[in-house]
């Protein structure tokens, strides 16, 4: 359940991999949130909490690493497919990164991996941002000052939050039922047994071409970005051997109902849809209809609503039916949805560390178990970065998942 990113540096001058491992480990040392690592209770049983680790040194998650294209025509993806199979150790703060060399033309990279029960998405970027140049961290933010609320009788008092947990449970109630009537029974033909072996893939779209289409044929830049997926996984589907036609690829899309004002940091604060990627239509351009179609469908349900919102079911169940239902949840994810595809908010600023402008920025979504592909999209500047990650064992060649998100977008374009 980690999740990571491929962020690479186009550098100016030669690097001093110690002299920035120095810069980064200072910035994180900064950074509260990852001086913690998860610390069980005894009672409420399965209960954590995070505590500061009194043996934190931030050095200590850093590591360097010089690649060389001699023996491998693109060493940046290989070694990022070994170190993102490499789990984190739960017995510390659960974050690590890597500086990697030797990358051609001077860049540079930075391996970041972050465990799902730190943060979510919204709040990786939070901590990314911590380690470059001239951001301000998140936990510096100034808070509004507290309004003090009126005081309140003591019956009024219990009649409030007796009222906040029957609206939760119906909540929670509506979610779950939701959950059960959206489980198929066959399984999909991305699923795959459950291997710790994985394979990254990079791909890079141009975002004035995706905006053509948007106004071409309306709807959002995800929308298109929905479409170009799903044009890929049908090509995909086709080279692997499977009947693509009049079939239906579900994706569980993450939704943040993470609040502006609120810890940009730490946290899940997350909900979801479910939708239906029409893989089995040939026409690129009627594969955007329909996904135009089912996402208004879901922001016109909104977040808190339906089968897709289960994570939000994380808030209402106790600590101990997680620890005893996570497993059995996880191997169940394929009765409810065949990927996900996950978008990571990234601001219109040039970013840079240590004067090095960011160049490109790939994330990555944890793998569900039994899932063959994982996709998270990040749109910086002037384009789109989608990150592919595989099971290892499934996929063995992730090249002709790369190459069919490419043929699609140009279909597509073609088409506007």
């Amino acid at each position: 359940m980690h999740m990571g990113a491929v962020i690479t540096f186009a550098a100016r001058r030669p690097v001093d991999p110690p002299a920035l491992t120095v810069i980064l480990a200072e910035r994180a040392a900064r950074l509260p949130k990852l001086r913690q690592r998860a610390r069980s209770e005894l009672f409420p049983p399965g209960t954590a909490r995070w505590t500061e680790d009194a043996d934190f040194v931030a050095a200590d998650h850093i590591h360097h690493v010089e690649l060389s294209s001699l023996y491998d025509p693109d060493p940046l993806a290989a070694y990022a497919s070994r170190w993102i199979a490499e789990p984190l150790d739960t017995g510390r703060p659960l974050w690590d990164l890597t500086l990697v060399t030797g990358l051609p033309g001077g860049q540079f990279a930075l391996l970041m991996k972050l465990h799902h029960a730190l943060t979510d998405g919204a709040g990786a970027y939070a901590v990314a941002a911590g380690l470059l140049d001239g951001v301000k961290l998140p936990e510096q933010t100034s808070k509004p000052a507290r309004r003090i609320p009126a005081q309140r009788s003591t019956l009024d008092t219990v009649k409030g939050a007796l009222g906040t947990v029957w609206d939760q449970a119906n909540e929670a109630a509506g979610i779950a039922s939701s959950v059960v009537r959206a489980t198929r029974p066959t399984l999909s033909p991305v699923s795959a047994p459950a291997s710790a072996e994985r394979r990254l893939g990079f791909v890079r779209l141009p975002l004035a071409e995706l905006r053509q289409v948007r106004k071409a044929h309306g709807g959002t830049t995800n929308d298109v970005v929905l479409a170009v997926l799903s044009g890929a996984l049908r090509e995909w589907l086709v080279n692997r051997g499977h009947r693509a036609d009049g079939r239906t690829l579900r994706a569980l899309i993450p939704v943040s109902v993470r609040g502006r004002s609120g810890d940009q940091l730490g946290g899940n604060k997350l909900s979801g849809y479910l939708c239906d990627l029409p893989v089995g239509e040939d026409d690129p351009v009627e594969r955007l209809r329909v996904v135009r179609r089912a996402m208004n469908r879901n922001k016109a349900a909104g977040p808190s609503r339906g089968a897709g919102a289960l994570p939000l079911l994380a808030d209402r169940v106790p600590s101990l039916l997680h620890r005893l239902g996570t497993r059995t949840a996880g191997q169940a994810a394929p009765l409810l949805f065949d990927l996900v595809i996950t978008t990571v908010p990234l601001p219109p600023a040039r970013l840079s560390i240590d004067g090095a402008p960011l160049a490109e920025v790939y994330p990555f979504v944890p793998l569900a178990p039994r899932h063959a592909v994982g996709i998270a999209v990040a749109t910086y500047r002037d384009s789109v970065h989608i990150g592919l990650q595989v099971n290892g064992e499934a996929v063995p060649d992730i090249g002709s998942l790369r190459d069919a998100v490419l043929k699609s977008a140009s279909r597509l374009l073609d088409a506007s």
